[in-house]
């Protein structure tokens, strides 16, 4: 039943870090054959504790049936946190300990945010995914070779049109971007081939986060090696001086770029401090792509457990929309429950409390923030056809008064809300969510919508989003949008899902604007062409697919000490 527990843990935790570094793990070959039924000579160990499940195997699992899906989403977010990845953990860990057999499949996290403002996302506290450092850091080497596939691309255009260019590529209609995995602003607009002939010829270009990249995309919706190398060339990189596409194939280097994705497609495996399995896999964010951790990982994951968790970046009007328009559509995955991440603090944080005062009791506060998550929850329910339950992550600041709030609120809307104290307590206390979550799958109700048909025109789509999800009155297109969104429909590719790029801290497009607003404009100001990703990305308001770092970056704080151990990284 839902309601509101006497077990939150107050005590102090120590820091994610040193959790992490304090655990005891299992050798990734004993994980992996213990829990998952694979043999060591499956696996491509990358040291003690991670490894690779090799491709060879992932697609022997093709005839195993699936498990059910649970995907976690949440609030818009706040600067208090939600705690989406430790709530995704902690349901595993819950699951686990409950008996069942169970995994989580997440993203892998960029180093621009660990070095920039949000941090590391391994989870926190008690229910995390370890080796966290590893995790956060380089990892297996994904993201340095999305990176490469990326920029090998850019360098054979530049080189293509310095050596005659064949083609007759337009530099002035160049679209694709080189990448780099660090929050830079000053190289989002560059001009390269500077210093004379030898270097090239001039143009204007720029920069995006790999997480940005197409090549991300592609990676994490790719289902094979032929489909990968089939979806890299169809990369459209710019035009003809007689306005004609002109594709990656066109250039020959889809190819070497699928030869650097090779080992990068295959799934990663790790742990969490519970020892249950996790996928940690492709790494895109919500706000400015798909953000949802790889098919491929998703799939193994289904065909080795019988409940996995995963999630989708950023709030459910981003990643849980996308989730279902872009990942499902495309590749039949369907989840059986979704679970909205709460926090008392964050609800305070969108009933207009200011971020210093998010400590002090306002049950007032709780009461009208609540318009926030009842927005998400009715979109999840009306919009996308998924039954959801409320995960409430404790705080030790939240009152019972305000947990009582909540859970009346929740209840109020026909969903169970569950108090969870993971983050202090691990899988033990997220049991109560876990068993929720299994009531509701055993319920049987999902019957999962899309916003919007395939048919429908793209600019029809995205005003099914912005009106239906974020509850907008219009969509309008800045003339510049408005001539590429014809251009991309006239060339074939209006079938085409639509990826909006939109602040995560609002349903609007202004950041500043909290709960739930009505009424507003969403401004597409630019509209780019992810063909081989197989969607269509609409840039709104004033995100960047190249973030800043902060006045005080997260890098000032972090460190190694003459042990060679990392310190400040959370």
């Amino acid at each position: 039943m839902a309601g509101v527990t006497t077990s939150a843990q107050t005590r102090p935790v120590p820091p994610d870090i040193e959790i992490a570094e304090a655990a005891t793990l299992t050798p990734i070959t004993e994980l992996a054959h213990e829990k998952l039924g694979i043999d060591p000579e499956h696996l491509v160990p990358y040291g003690h504790t991670k490894a690779k499940i090799s491709l060879g195997y992932v697609n022997g699992l093709a005839d195993r049936p699936e498990g059910k899906l649970v995907l976690v989403t949440a609030i818009s977010p706040t600067p208090a946190g939600e705690g989406k990845t430790t709530t995704s953990v902690g349901l595993a860990d819950a699951l686990t300990s409950l008996g069942e057999k169970a995994m989580v499949a997440l993203r892998e996290p960029s180093m621009g945010p660990v070095f920039g403002m949000k941090g590391g996302a391994a989870g926190g506290g008690y229910a995390q995914v370890v080796p966290m450092t590893d995790i956060n850091l380089n990892f297996t080497g994904d993201f340095a070779a999305i990176a490469a596939a990326n920029n090998l691309l850019s360098a054979v255009i530049d080189n293509h049109v310095h050596h005659g260019n064949a083609l007759d590529i337009d530099p002035r209609t160049i679209t694709w971007k080189r990448v780099v995995d660090l929050n830079d602003r000053a190289l989002r607009d560059i001009v390269v081939g500077l210093g004379g002939v030898a270097n090239g010829v001039p143009r204007e270009d720029g920069f995006d986060i790999v997480v940005a990249s197409e090549v991300m995309a592609i990676l994490c919706l790719a289902t094979s090696i032929t489909d990968l190398r089939e979806r890299l060339g169809s990369i459209v990189v710019g035009y003809t001086r007689g306005k004609q596409p002109v594709r990656a194939r066109d250039l020959n280097v889809h190819g070497a770029m699928t030869v650097i994705l090779r080992d990068a497609l295959a799934p990663n495996l790790v742990q969490t401090l519970e020892h249950t399995p996790a996928m940690i896999h492709g790494g895109p964010f919500a706000n400015i792509a798909h953000g949802c951790n790889s098919v491929m990982a998703t799939r193994t994951a289904l065909r080795l457990a019988d409940y996995v968790v995963t999630e989708a970046g950023f709030g459910a009007d981003l990643g849980a929309e996308k989730f279902v328009d872009i990942k499902c559509r495309t590749t039949g995955l369907r989840p059986s429950a979704v679970v909205v991440v709460a926090t008392v603090r964050a609800l305070k944080y969108h009933g207009g409390v200011a971020v210093p005062d998010l400590g002090a009791e306002s049950v007032e506060a709780v009461t009208a923030g609540m318009a926030n998550l009842r927005r998400h929850l009715r979109n999840v329910r009306d919009v996308y056809g998924l039954p959801a339950v409320v995960a409430l992550n404790r705080f030790p600041s939240d009152t019972d008064a305000e947990v009582a709030e909540v859970i009346r609120l929740v209840e109020a809307e026909g969903v169970h809300a569950y108090e969870a104290t993971h983050y202090a307590d691990g899988g033990q206390g997220a049991q109560a969510l876990a068993r929720g979550v299994l009531e509701v799958i055993e319920a049987g109700t999902a019957d999962m919508q899309l916003v919007y048909p395939d048919d429908a025109p793209l600019a029809e789509k995205a005003r099914a989003i912005a009106t239906r999800v974020y509850g907008a009155a219009e969509v309008t297109f800045e003339p510049k949008a408005a001539k590429r969104l014809a251009a991309i429909e006239a060339e074939g590719y209006g079938h085409l899902p639509v990826c909006m790029a939109k602040t995560q801290s609002s349903f609007s497009t202004d950041p500043g604007l909290r709960g739930a607003p009505e009424g507003h404009t969403v401004s597409v100001r630019e509209v780019r062409l992810a063909a081989g990703a197989g969607f269509v990305v609409m840039v709104t308001g004033e995100i960047m697919t190249m973030p800043g770092l902060p006045r005080v970056p997260a890098s000032e704080h972090i460190d190694v000490d003459d042990d060679g151990r990392i310190v400040g990284l959370s």
